[in-house]
């Protein structure tokens, strides 16, 4: 978390004040190339992206777009165990908007993310990145969204699932 904070700092961009939603996603790509070390690999799942969206009970229900990074720690517990598991963290910037009629009917779309991507990083992600980006503008909601000045941010690391 504390790479993606400086990240956006860099970029003149506070983590708890975003308002510029593509230097936002600028700065996600970089961290997103940025190699960790004690995850699993990518084929298995160690280290992936997500874009999601809609309205949350922990944000008070306003419309929210987030990305995150979702990272399997490998170096918990024994990997010998059948019954072993990673640890899954998320890093993730959730971006929350004032309500708009342009982006009112945002759960409306049948799904609320993109999936989660793990291609290495370095050219497949770069080619993922692109990907995902085209699928939300491809939803007028959500490329409205995007264009639009989020009402606040906040930036977490968390462990997942």
């Amino acid at each position: 978390m504390d790479v993606f904070a400086r990240i956006l700092k860099q970029r003149a961009i506070e983590p708890d004040a975003v308002r510029d939603v593509d230097a936002a996603w600028d700065a996600f790509g970089e961290f997103l190339h940025i190699e960790v070390e004690g995850v699993e690999e990518p084929e298995n799942d160690g280290d992936g992206f997500i874009v999601e969206w809609g309205r949350w009970d922990w944000n008070g229900g306003q419309p929210s777009l987030s990305f995150g990074r979702l990272l399997a720690v490998n170096d918990a517990g024994d990997r010998d165990d059948a019954d072993w598991q990673p640890e899954y963290w998320k890093v993730e910037l959730q971006l929350i908007f004032a309500e708009e009629p342009a982006w009112a009917d945002v759960d409306s779309l049948g799904h609320q993310d993109t999936g989660f991507d793990y291609d290495k990083i370095g050219v497949p992600r770069m080619a993922a990145l692109g990907e995902m980006r085209r699928f939300i503008e491809s939803y007028p909601q959500l490329a409205a969204m995007w264009r639009a000045e989020p009402a606040r941010s906040s930036l977490t690391l968390e462990r997942a699932g």
